[in-house]
């Protein structure tokens, strides 16, 4: 069965409802590891900034996808070792697209590695768009007036899944669906952008 969720557009004060299907539709299976640039958080950063001065400002996107469990929707986390959550996506090329950098992020980490078995992404509506001023983890939901240039501009946007799909996780990573009440108001354990969902979602 599929439940309805009705999420409140901002921009043109109108509600757009999204499909969302049972966890136990879904199947996961394994693959090969894939391990991040970095180790630390200090190291992301001085890789950040090397990047920087090479191809200027970050950009990346990430994919807020949506199930629900018990009629409660529940939002699909990547868990990096025991306390460090995101979103599926990632940094995207030089001069590539949102939404095909996008596709090309989910599909690297969460679809099978048979082309047949790919979930077909539908990239939704962009939810936020979020800015680092600096080379530290301070980010914001605007850009502050006086910072001419951002280090990073991160978009967020829903992905509609089909009614059932295979997803492949790299076996160093573990999927998670965490209900939107346990993201509410909760920055220490998922960070200040995770947390946020439930209110950029709910009507």
């Amino acid at each position: 069965s599929k439940s309805r969720f009705v999420m409140l557009d901002t921009h043109q004060d109108t509600s757009k409802t999204i499909h969302l299907y049972p966890l136990e539709n879904y199947n996961f299976g394994v693959k090969s590891p894939q391990h991040e640039k970095d180790t630390s958080v200090q190291e992301r950063f001085v890789l950040m900034e090397d990047n920087y001065q090479k191809e200027g400002m970050r950009r990346c996107v990430e994919g807020v996808l949506l199930v629900h469990n018990h009629g409660h929707p529940h939002v699909l986390l990547l868990q990096i070792g025991n306390s460090f959550f995101k979103l599926p996506g990632g940094r995207l090329r030089p001069g590539e697209d949102e939404i095909e950098g996008l596709h090309r992020k989910l599909t690297n980490k969460l679809a099978p590695v048979v082309a047949e078995f790919h979930p077909k992404w539908e990239i939704g509506d962009l939810l936020s768009i979020w800015w680092r001023p600096n080379f530290d983890p301070s980010i914001y939901p605007y850009c502050p007036p006086h910072i001419t240039k951002p280090k990073e501009r991160k978009s967020m946007f829903i992905v509609p899944l089909p009614e059932k799909c295979l997803f492949a996780v790299p076996k160093n990573l573990k999927l998670l669906a965490v209900p939107l009440f346990e993201l509410y108001d909760n920055p220490m354990r998922y960070g200040p952008v995770i947390t946020v969902l439930p209110q950029l979602l709910g009507p």
